[in-house]
């Protein structure tokens, strides 16, 4: 099961997956029982995939004794292994995937019976005329059908999930929210959203309305169906009966169920609906959908697959293709070379094309089992042809079988390529999910596995419980270990060639370690794959590429979306070329005054918990250990006295000596920060207030806070003080308790000050408004003087709370959510469940193994690309796609832009190269003499070495010096000993004394 007794989810496990699918989709899908049939390379993945992801069962289905060729893509066959049935080998190692997930071998035939048993059927491996019979007892049982097999470069997927399938969202997205500015009152009422907020609705979308003022039938009416006339407004229908609208109101999309009919997969054939993969290859599709059915009958008539680049088979292959033209009612034109590419490679499974279908697959299967998501309707085709390699003649003596593991890769870009693969030299930087799947398509390509070949990873992190459910090379007893040495030994363990071929480093890539990553380990690198989670370490990779000049491949995944991006020296920009927009930051008066939304009160309550138990006791630590703590914090910005203020209320003022003071000590922050401060603001703001210009103060996105009065009885107040007085404890050491009993009998103890608004209090209104003021009598000296001698207090430490959100036990989570939850009752906003405070209180990147699975998989068939050394732009390709509306888009890469000097072009990757250290005079005539440049500047990182304008001694010693001398003693520092080249940035004037750009210098200092 993959809920517990009391029906909720192991989040320790799906954590970032539920973020994708949600609890009610997870609930489905645990009782969702699913029979994969065929066990060789693309059925393995997709069972893998739908195992990771929690169903209720996986059974699998293959009595085909394993060949040597499958050893290709089947990442879980070993070659002692070969003459085995393939669900039994199989079933042991997927077992192991998950502890929820039974997985067993189905002993007995495929009838209607058995067939019953399950709620999702996937064919990878059987005849065509198997299949229909099989598709025609689920369609008439409402069993969900999946066909999909992957032939070579070409894969194909097809779909039938009954008549009236349930879609419940279409794309999982949030539903969109957002402030009303008018409603007016007519046949075709139009609702004007807040300026600076567009609505981002869709026409069709429906919406339904809270907290409108004057017309307040919106407020209880079932949702209705918009029509967008603006990016501010849409109508809604009919309101000239309603009340006239007054102020406030919030739309809310409502996401509303629709209803999808699937064709039999017998109905289909004739009537195909196709899912456009590549618009750069409309015309495909139809003519692959009978091309696939005209392999089958191929494969049934002779029982075998066309040879590898065997033109008589191809041939027959085509002709039967041309017999089935007739069959459609929109009669595709054919394109020979493309109906023969398939024969030729049909015999082949390549495992960049089994990640991308086995991916792509396993969300369908997830789809069926949850109607989450858009399914693919009915088919889609996709070839990856521009994979081919250029650099060698494939024949049908290069293609033919060797015996080898390699065969399925062979039949389709044959011995030579194999080779090149073979003694390929990559990096990989990080072993996580990304990291995971790119390992064993590698393995399984015989990547780095010849004699010149190497494969080198790095990754600093250790393997947790949340990692079990998309990384799937590790198992529940590798919890702790290295990620990096655990991938190695498991990819390792698929295919024993790599044995002495995997280099592992934990050091990350970053300054600090370019002695480990330097000149030498660059220079023998073949390239470059980054399996990353953070923008800076992906910016540090791309230029240590660029400098290198090495090919790298960048991907990504959110959730059910996946980025690809092929970076190659001299032909293409790099990946720091465009960089995203950066996310839009909560204004801080909305922070600390006018939340409309729960995103701002979590963000609140977030800086909240670090201002209570993060910030003060390092500060009091800080005092504690550092003798010139005061005098630093008085040179600081802001307002020191608060800081100096809080180390001694921490010390002294506020320092609990038992856990009931702890209870005091929460029951009096709720009553400021709940009560008190918004009594303040009402103080300052009552509800009437008007602007200067006569307009309510509380309206547009101001919201009228309530203050809170305390009540025991309500949870979410009570969770307040219950974690947040164990917390305090937990800062000085104290045991903490959670029995509500003996909270509830300490409370009755406390004594809360009355409350009075006072008078000259400033608030922000505006966001860059400077509010700063004096909250206290002392004086700033008067708070240092009282500050106790850090001597008195020897030893003494405070324990500062390092957030973490994975640990249920910290109570962390648990207080940012009761004290988002009361800010959001404060200003009538709707409160969030611990798990949605979680998602955006953690910043969590939502994953799921589908998406990693795929997008690996397209990174790998760029890497067949680059290394046949393909020169063409045309050739690659930068990838988009969104598994859940589906969505592909596939792009050529921007080429690097160009710039030019003296009439010379150039891009970011080109420099200047000088293979010696010479002086800077030497260096200045250099540039003189070789390029008609006069250098006016010269700089390397932070250090100006040289002006124009620089004073003529400072100037005449600096010319005599050699380059390398100059920068170590420019910049105070002796360059380290493993560097060999230093890089210099120069300013320059082309021979009419015209400033111009050009490429950086690379100076060698050492051989």
């Amino acid at each position: 099961m993959n809920v517990d007794s009391d029906n909720t989810i192991d989040e320790g496990l799906y954590s970032r997956q539920l973020y994708v699918l949600g609890h009610e989709a997870m609930k489905k899908m645990s009782v969702a029982h699913v029979l994969v049939i065929g066990l060789k390379g693309l059925g393995v993945e997709i069972a893998k995939n739908v195992i990771l992801a929690g169903v209720k069962s996986v059974t699998l289905y293959d009595k085909t004794p394993a060949s040597i060729s499958d050893l290709s893509a089947q990442f879980y066959l070993r070659p002692e292994e070969v003459g085995q049935e393939r669900a039994k080998v199989s079933q042991p190692r997927l077992a192991e995937l998950n502890q929820y997930v039974p997985v067993k071998v189905l002993e007995e035939d495929l009838t209607e019976e058995t067939l019953k048993q399950f709620k999702v059927v996937v064919a990878t491996e059987m005849n065509l005329s198997k299949q229909l019979e099989i598709s025609e007892i689920c369609h008439a049982n409402n069993i969900h059908f999946i066909s999909t097999e992957v032939r070579g470069l070409f894969g194909r997927i097809f779909n039938d999930f009954g008549e009236k399938f349930e879609v419940i969202d279409s794309t999982g997205e949030e539903p969109l929210t957002g402030m009303i500015a008018a409603i007016s009152n007519d046949a075709e009422g139009v609702v004007t959203c807040l300026d600076e907020t567009r609505h981002g609705l869709e026409d069709g979308d429906y919406v339904s309305f809270t907290e409108i003022v004057g017309m307040p039938e919106l407020n209880s009416s079932a949702p209705r169906k918009i029509k967008v006339l603006g990016p501010y407004t849409f109508s809604i229908g009919d309101t000239s009966g309603l009340g006239e609208y007054k102020t406030g109101g919030v739309f809310t999309q409502v996401k509303v169920p629709k209803y999808v009919d699937f064709l039999s997969f017998k109905e289909s054939l004739t009537k195909p609906e196709y899912l456009i993969s590549d618009f750069a290859k409309f015309d495909r599709p139809a003519q692959l959908h009978l091309a696939f059915q005209a392999l089958h009958q191929f494969i049934e008539k002779n029982q075998r697959y066309p040879k590898p680049r065997n033109e008589q088979d191809a041939t027959e292959v085509f002709e039967l293709t041309k017999a089935l033209v007739n069959t459609l009612e929109d009669k595709p034109e054919l394109d020979e070379k493309i109906v023969k590419e398939l024969a030729y490679q049909s015999a082949g499974e390549v495992s960049p094309m089994v990640a991308v279908y086995g991916g792509l697959g396993a969300q369908e299967v997830l789809k069926a089992v949850s109607g989450k998501f858009n399914p693919i309707h009915q088919y889609m085709y996709m070839d990856a042809l521009e994979a081919l390699p250029k650099s060698v003649n494939l024949s049908e003596e290069l293609c033919a079988p060797t015996g080898s593991r390699y065969d399925g890769q062979i039949a389709v870009f044959g011995k030579e390529f194999q080779e090149k693969i073979a003694n390929t030299k990559e990096f990989l930087v990080g072993a996580g999910a990304i990291g995971c799947e790119m390992l064993k398509n590698w393995a399984m390509m015989g990547l780095g596995s010849g004699p010149e070949g190497a494969l080198y990873i790095t990754d600093m992190d250790t393997i947790e419980k949340s990692n079990l459910n998309r990384q799937f090379l590790f198992r529940p007893a590798d919890v702790g270990q290295l990620k990096s040495q655990t991938a190695a030994k498991a990819v390792t363990n698929m295919n024993p060639d790599l044995n002495g071929k995997i280099t592992v480093y934990q050091e990350r890539v970053g300054p600090d370690t370019e002695k480990i990553y330097n000149d030498d380990f660059f220079e023998k690198l073949s390239g470059v794959t980054n399996a990353l989670d953070n923008v800076e370490a992906r910016k540090y990779m791309d230029r240590r590429c660029v400098y290198y000049h090495k090919p790298l491949l960048e991907s990504g995944t959110l959730g059910t979306k996946g980025n690809t991006q092929v970076v190659i020296p001299f032909l293409t920009e790099s990946y720091s070329s465009s960089q995203d927009p950066p996310e839009k930051a909560i204004p801080i008066c909305t922070l600390k005054n006018f939340p409309n939304a729960i995103e701002h009160t979590i963000q609140w309550a977030r800086d909240l918990f670090e201002g209570y138990y993060k910030q003060p006791a390092d500060n009091v630590n800080l005092y504690l250990t550092q003798p010139n703590f005061v005098e630093s914090t008085l040179k600081q910005g802001g307002n020191q006295k608060d800081t100096l203020d809080t180390v001694y209320n921490f010390l002294v003022g506020e320092k609990p000596i038992s856990f009931s003071q702890c209870v005091a000590w929460a029951r009096l922050k709720f009553e400021e920060v709940y009560h008190n401060n918004i009594m303040q603001l009402l103080f300052n703001f009552p509800k009437d207030s008007v602007t200067s210009t006569g307009q309510p103060f509380w309206s547009g996105p101001k919201r009228a806070p309530e203050p809170l009065v305390f009540d025991p009885k309500n949870p979410i107040h009570m969770d307040f003080i219950v974690y947040g007085a164990n917390l305090h404890a937990f800062n000085y050491g104290l045991k903490g308790e959670t029995d509500r009993e003996y909270f509830y009998k300490e409370l009755e103890n406390v004594i809360v000050p009355e409350f009075k608004p006072k008078e000259g209090v400033k608030i922000q209104v505006q966001e860059n408004e400077n509010v700063e003021q004096d909250n206290g009598a002392d004086s700033l000296d008067d708070v240092v003087n009282k500050l106790p001698e850090p001597s008195t207090l020897a030893g003494f430490r405070l324990n500062p709370c390092e957030f973490e959100k994975d640990d249920d036990s910290n109570f962390h989570i648990d207080f940012i959510t009761a004290a988002s939850n009361l800010r959001a009752l404060n200003y009538g906003i709707n409160v969030a469940d611990r798990h949605k405070t979680k998602f955006i209180a953690g910043k969590i990147i939502p994953a799921i193994a589908t998406t990693t699975a795929m997008v690996t998989g397209l990174v790998c068939l760029e890497l067949y690309k680059i290394i046949d050394g393909k020169k063409d732009l045309e050739d690659y390709k930068n990838g988009f796609v969104n598994l859940a509306l589906p969505f592909f888009g596939f792009s050529e890469p921007i080429g690097a832009p160009k710039l030019e000097y003296d009439g010379k072009e150039f891009t970011l990757w080109d420099r200047f190269d000088i293979d010696r250290d010479l002086t800077l005079q030497e260096f200045i005539e250099y540039f003189k003499k070789e390029h008609n440049l006069e250098v006016t500047m010269v700089s390397s990182g932070v250090s100006m070495l040289y002006s124009f304008f620089m004073a003529k001694k400072k100037a005449e010693e600096r010319l005599k010096m050699k380059v390398s001398k100059l920068v170590e003693t420019v910049s105070k520092k002796p360059i380290p000993p493993h560097v060999k080249a230093v890089i210099f940035e120069i300013c320059a004037n082309d021979k009419e004394g015209e400033d111009v750009e050009v490429p950086y210098v690379k100076v060698q200092i050492r051989p």
